[in-house]
């Protein structure tokens, strides 16, 4: 009996929660099975049984932004109310650490690919390096990658890529790109730290550096450290931190992090023809 009420309390208390908080994700899975792991983690610990029963459709949550599988790092999630608020964080902007490999092109423009093409890297300097950066940085056109979760007549890019259909590639698109700098340059290897806007992708700007400097290259690591004012040092909840309490915690340290309600409603209706980007 003491053993239900508890149960009971926590999927009260499961389902009260409200808000953005920010989970680390790991390497491998995709976002949105992250997401579903954490759902089915949470459901659990609340004793709310999801087959055939249809509560589950009652926890609403969702994430604020794509990360590629291989990808690691800030993964923003709304719960309950939240949900209204990813809008916003997708916009916002991001930090990524990347690693790239100079000499080789993948499918993919990272280490999940076929190897698509191999060219010598040897007359790369740092110099070199970084004089390129210089053209990336800023307002800049970028084409976004063909495995992608951009859609096409409702498809994913990436989904229609695997099934062999010729996919052919969107038109270059602005991005914004605040800072750009080389973090370490030990050939084949480079590390870029990056703050971009919303539609960015991190995969794209590592390929055009590599055929910028005469070569190609292509994405090794790729960890998001920061979105809107998610950290991935303060804010993202490793995984054995997924619990009701530990995200009840997280929610009101959150909270403060966020602008106002008012502020958000008032954008909304001076620009109605602005929608969210969905990026990486």
């Amino acid at each position: 009996e003491a053993g239900g009420a508890a149960l009971g309390r926590a999927a009260d208390k499961l389902f009260s929660l409200s808000g953005l908080f920010a989970v680390c994700k790991p390497k491998g899975p995709t976002s949105a099975a992250v997401l579903n792991l954490l759902k089915e983690r949470l459901l659990a610990e609340a004793g709310v049984q999801t087959n055939g029963n249809k509560r589950n459709q009652v926890l609403k949550i969702g994430h604020g932004g794509t990360l590629d599988s291989a990808a690691t790092g800030v993964l923003v999630v709304g719960i309950g109310k939240g949900t209204k608020m990813l809008g916003n964080m997708l916009a916002g902007s991001k930090k990524y650490t990347a690693i790239g490999m100079l000499g080789k092109a993948t499918d993919t423009l990272d280490a999940t690919g076929k190897v698509t093409e191999e060219k010598p890297y040897d007359q790369v300097t740092k110099r070199d390096l970084e004089d390129v950066l210089q053209k990336f940085t800023g307002d800049i056109m970028q084409v976004p990658p063909l495995y992608s979760a951009l859609k096409k007549d409702g498809e994913r890019l990436s989904t229609l890529m695997k099934r062999g259909e010729a996919v052919e590639a969107k038109p270059a698109r602005p991005v914004r790109v605040y800072s750009l700098s080389l973090q370490q340059f030990q050939p084949p290897l480079f590390t870029l730290d990056v703050e971009c806007g919303g539609g960015f992708y991190v995969r794209s700007l590592v390929n055009d550096i590599g055929k910028e400097l005469c070569t190609c290259a292509t994405v090794q690591e790729l960890t998001r450290t920061k979105q809107g004012p998610f950290t991935l040092e303060e804010h993202a909840l490793h995984e054995d931190k997924w619990t009701i309490d530990e995200i009840a915690r997280s929610l009101e340290h959150c909270t403060a992090l966020l602008p106002g309600e008012p502020s958000r409603k008032k954008l909304k209706t001076e620009h109605p023809g602005e929608t969210a980007v969905i990026c990486e």
